[in-house]
């Protein structure tokens, strides 16, 4: 096993650290307080080929392999897990399934597009309803039999680039309950009946726009549906396997950028005559957020070997997020602990990480469904 970088995603990864350091943490204190990136930086993302990232360069992208872009996710959560979040999404979720579900008229449309950062993408699956439950989402598209077109009515929620997408990626009831009956469409977001509305107040990732989306009898062309009908739900967990991993990734941009902090922040600050990291207790919460970082990220490289070698991957997945996950919770949390008092406000960025790092346990599926899903892979035996 030779866990070296290749020159190439060595090149990557020296790239994303350069761009994070110059475009996003400067900035990501005062993103956070105003709940909103500024979406110059999208482009910015397009401009480096960090949104095209394993997507075939004949269709836009820059190509390159899973490592390299978790690489690349690492960075972006070291500096904004908000940057990071849009970039999950829209390269992550909605074009990678164009990629590996769409027709050749789909990718040409799309694909460009999204990579340059001239489009962006969200996701729709979860609902108000229906979180981890998504086989059971109650959205629903019609077929009207005089065009062919479909008719999506429902309602959709913590769409992740909701307000600001494009096009989005909508899983909508076309047949009977249960996963069978579901399928997916790509449905540009100025399409009449398409309403968004964007969700404040949140406790971390505030400065990604997070939306409500409804949906009021939006038609759509049969052409705008992604893969068989009847197989939206394949394509949504397909999307959301390779979706974890991306969470991982950045979970340990966030566990390296607490451990940073709080070495630095150790090493400086002075208390009975000394720095605190001559103090033990310091020293052992900063061993425990190292270990913690350097197992999430083997288990993070690993999925990634196992998709660019072609094999099943979604356990191991399932493992890298929950771990990671909770890792960088803790991660930032102990960082809070040496940081004492000042962890305590925005002034410094460890309280931000806490809060960024919290939803982590949540999304994708929450650390529940993650030991469910490992269960089930253990046993043989659907806890669900």
């Amino acid at each position: 096993m030779n866990l070296e970088l290749s020159e190439e995603q060595a090149a990557v990864r020296e790239l994303a650290a350069e761009f994070t350091d110059r475009e996003i943490v400067p900035h990501a204190a005062a993103w956070d307080r105003a709940e909103s990136v500024d979406r110059a930086v999208i482009g910015k993302l397009g401009e480096v080929g960090f949104l095209g990232l394993t997507i075939p360069e004949e269709y836009g992208g820059s190509g390159g392999d899973h490592l390299a872009y978790c690489l690349v996710l690492e960075e972006l959560g070291r500096g904004d897990s908000s940057v990071r979040g849009i970039v999950s999404v829209s390269l992550g979720l909605v074009a990678k399934s164009v990629n590996g579900f769409g027709t050749e008229e789909q990718k040409r449309h799309w694909l460009p597009r999204l990579t340059s950062g001239e489009a962006l993408a969200c996701f729709a699956l979860t609902e108000p309803g229906t979180g981890s439950d998504a086989a059971n989402l109650v959205t629903r598209a019609v077929r009207d039999d005089r065009t062919g077109d479909w008719l999506i009515t429902g309602a959709k929620t913590f769409i992740t680039n909701g307000t600001w997408a494009d096009v989005a990626l909508v899983f909508a009831r076309t047949g009977g309950p249960g996963h069978k009956g579901v399928t997916a469409f790509l449905v540009p977001t100025d399409t009449p009946g398409f309403e968004r509305r964007e969700i404040h107040g949140k406790l971390g990732l505030r400065g990604q726009a997070t939306a409500e989306l409804s949906f009021d009898a939006v038609r759509v062309p049969d052409s705008a549906r992604l893969g068989p009908e009847g197989k939206g739900f394949t394509v949504a967990m397909a999307a959301l396997a390779k979706g974890r991993m991306s969470v991982a990734a950045g979970c340990v941009g966030i566990a390296r950028a607490s451990l940073e902090a709080a070495v630095r922040y150790a090493t400086e600050r002075e208390q009975f005559g000394k720095s605190i990291a001559h103090h033990q207790l310091v020293q052992e919460l900063l061993a425990d957020i190292s270990v913690d970082l350097e197992a999430a990220r083997l288990l993070t490289w690993r999925v990634a070997d196992l998709i660019d070698r072609g094999l099943p991957f979604a356990t191991e997945s399932s493992t890298a997020k929950l771990f990671a996950s909770e890792a960088a919770v803790k991660a930032a949390n102990s960082a809070i602990q040496v940081f004492g008092g000042y962890g305590f406000i925005d002034e410094y960025p460890v309280g931000k990480y806490l809060r960024d790092a919290r939803v982590m346990t949540l999304y994708e599926g929450t650390s529940q469904i993650q030991k469910l899903l490992i269960g089930r892979a253990l046993t043989g035996v659907n806890a669900f």
